[in-house]
C-alpha cells in the first residue's frame, strides 16, 4: 500500500475567498526573454537561487517564482485557469508554494507536494484541503498551532516553533512528481534546512516519498546520513551527526496525512499526534497538557 501522496486529496473545504489585489499572489512571470525575471526557467535556477538565499524570507521568495520544471509548471496554471465549481471566484496562487513557519523553527514537518486545488490554489502548505485539516488539527492539540484550521493565506494561522515544507513545491498531476522534477527542486529544500540548522532539532517526513527525497537534502545540507539509507516505515526514526560537530537532529517517520490513509484508518489522529508529539518533545518544544 502507497502511504504518501500529495498535500490533499483536493476535497472542497468551505471557506473565505481569497483575495486578490494587495496581499494575493504576485504577478505572473513569463519564461526568460519574454518579459519574466531571467532565469527562472532554467533547470539549474533553484540550485544557483537557493544557494544565494540569505534567510528563509528571501527563499521563499525565490521558490515562488521557479518555472524551473516545464511539466509542473504547464500543470499548476492549467489547474489554476480551470478551477473547480465548488472554488468559483477563487484566484488561484498557480505557482510553486514555498514552506510555511517561523525561521528559528525547532521542528520541521516534511510532506509531499502542494495539493493541486489546495497549496496550488491558496499559496500555503497544507492550506485548504482534507490533509491539511488532518494536519493542523494534530499540531493544535500539541499547543503547536494557533487553530485547528487552515483555510486561506489570511486565515490567522500560526505555528510554534514549527515549520512544514516539501520536496516538490509544485502541484504534480496525479499527485506524482517525476524522479527528474524531485531532484530539480531538491536545492530549495537543501538549502531550507542549512538556514534551520541554528535551530532544528526533529524532522517529521509524511510518507515513503519524501522519506526517499529528504536524505539526500539532508546530506546537502550538512548532516552525515548512514549508508545504505533508512528504510521508511511509519515510526521509524534515525538520529543523524551534524557534519561540522554541531546539534543532532533525529528524523522521524510517519504515514502520509493524505485522505486514502486518513479514511482507511491507515493513519489515525492519535498515531499523527503519537510521532509529532514525540518529534517535538525531541525537539524541545512545549507542549498543550
Amino acid at each position: 500500500m502507497r502511504h504518501d501522496h500529495s498535500e490533499g486529496g483536493d476535497t472542497p473545504t468551505d471557506g473565505p475567498r481569497e483575495p486578490s489585489g494587495p496581499g494575493g499572489p504576485p504577478a505572473t512571470e513569463g519564461p526568460s526573454g519574454s518579459g519574466g525575471l531571467p532565469g527562472a526557467d532554467d533547470p539549474a535556477f533553484p540550485g544557483r537561487a537557493g544557494h544565494a538565499a540569505a534567510s528563509l524570507d528571501v527563499l521563499d521568495r525565490e521558490v515562488a517564482r521557479c518555472r524551473a520544471c516545464p511539466r509542473l509548471v504547464a500543470w499548476r496554471e492549467q489547474v489554476g485557469r480551470e478551477g473547480r465549481p465548488a472554488y468559483a471566484g477563487w484566484e488561484y496562487w498557480a505557482r510553486p508554494v514555498p514552506g510555511y513557519g517561523p525561521a528559528d523553527a525547532a521542528l520541521l514537518v516534511v510532506g509531499l507536494a502542494p495539493a493541486a486545488h489546495g497549496g496550488n490554489r491558496t499559496g500555503r502548505m497544507f492550506t485548504g484541503d482534507r490533509s491539511g485539516d488532518v494536519l493542523y488539527a494534530a499540531l493544535h492539540r500539541l499547543g503547536l498551532a494557533s487553530q485547528a484550521e487552515a483555510t486561506h493565506r489570511g486565515d490567522g494561522l500560526r505555528l510554534t516553533g514549527v515549520r512544514v515544507t516539501a520536496p516538490v513545491h509544485c502541484a504534480p498531476p496525479a499527485n506524482r512528481p517525476t524522479p527528474g522534477e524531485r531532484d530539480t527542486c531538491r536545492p530549495w529544500l537543501a538549502r531550507e534546512l542549512e538556514l534551520l540548522r541554528p535551530t532544528v532539532r526533529a524532522l517529521v517526513v509524511l510518507g515513503a516519498f519524501g522519506w526517499q527525497a529528504v536524505f539526500p537534502a539532508l546530506a546537502a545540507g550538512g548532516w552525515v546520513v548512514p549508508r545504505p539509507r533508512p528504510r521508511f516505515a511509519h515510526g521509524a526514526r534515525v538520529r543523524l551527526p551534524a557534519r561540522d560537530g554541531g546539534p543532532d537532529l533525529e528524523v522521524f517517520g510517519c504515514y502520509h496525512v493524505s485522505q486514502r490513509n486518513t479514511f482507511t484508518g491507515v493513519l489515525t489522529p492519535e498515531m499523527l499526534t503519537g510521532v509529532l508529539g514525540d518529534a517535538a518533545r525531541t525537539a524541545g518544544l512545549p507542549l498543550a497538557p
